[in-house]
């Protein structure tokens, strides 16, 4: 039988790639977390590491066992924090990922209210784009995703639950008058994440044309000084506007633009008390 610990300490050197990584993350020493991955190879009876250099890579096997511990250790922190819950909501944790500009916006008030309603419910916090918050949802590393689609994103498989959260509009953004996106269609262009660079496109394309993207920048600072010096233009959504607001830039709501806000959850009902709690906050922190 598999060792849960050996698994956690596999799944840790997938994770970073590095035994020295993954000995901080855990708060292991190197030499346990090798001991531990030659106890693994010993219960396995298979190769998971081999030796490159000063590092070291997993091999088919140790990737193929590292994705399945994955999903093994996030499914165990998850029961762990449901059971937690159900203490009553005094103890146990909830785990949000959201992209950047809703943790610049409304999930710190969300947060203020789950500590003030639920004093002794722990909120752990990652910050990352839809596509890895969903990820990590799957694999059980959190509980509630805050991620944003457009109409031509993919949907998303069955097991995921969506809660609109609000309607986001996009803005042109330029250094000079706004105009229209067609006005721009000899301009350069900076692109964000690939969701919202997916959907630039989609727009520029109903507009009649194929836009010049010679930057790519998920960083709103970085991007609306970029466009503040006149080296390009962009389209951003509101939360991001909202979270920071360049005071060189120019801005023009585009009509019709619109990203759904949502908080995603993973599974069939109930929802845990925890993500129940969290839900409920994020709600209100945007509908007070």
């Amino acid at each position: 039988m598999l060792d849960v610990v050996r698994l956690r300490v596999l799944a840790a050197v997938a994770r970073h790639g590095s035994v020295t990584a993954a000995a901080r993350e855990l708060h292991y020493s190197q030499p346990s977390v090798s001991h531990h991955l030659a106890k693994l190879e010993a219960e396995t009876g298979a190769k998971l590491i081999q030796r490159v250099g000063r590092g070291i890579r997993l091999t088919e096997a140790g990737r193929m066992l590292a994705e399945r511990a994955t999903e093994i250790v996030g499914r165990i922190d998850s029961a762990s924090a449901e059971l937690s819950a159900h203490v009553g909501l005094r103890a146990g944790r909830a785990r949000l990922a959201a992209f950047p500009s809703a943790l610049s916006t409304f999930v710190p008030e969300a947060a203020a209210l789950l500590a003030r309603d639920h004093p002794g419910l722990e909120l752990r916090l990652t910050e990352t784009e839809p596509p890895e918050a969903l990820r990590m949802l799957r694999a059980g590393y959190v509980d509630v995703a805050v991620v944003f689609r457009y109409d031509d994103t993919e949907p998303e498989d069955d097991g995921i639950r969506l809660l609109h959260l609000m309607d986001d509009p996009s803005y042109l953004v330029t250094s000079g008058r706004a105009g229209t996106l067609a006005s721009h269609r000899d301009s350069r262009w900076i692109g964000g994440c690939d969701r919202c660079r997916s959907h630039l496109l989609d727009l520029c394309a109903r507009a009649g044309f194929e836009p010049e993207i010679c930057f790519t920048s998920d960083d709103i600072v970085a991007v609306q000084s970029l466009v503040a010096a006149g080296i390009g233009v962009t389209t951003l959504p509101g939360l991001a506007l909202r979270a920071h607001r360049h005071p060189e830039v120019n801005v023009v709501e585009l009509p019709g633009s619109i990203r759904q806000v949502c908080a995603a959850t993973y599974g069939g009902p109930p929802v845990p008390p925890a993500a129940t709690a969290l839900l409920t906050a994020l709600t209100s922190a945007i509908h007070p």
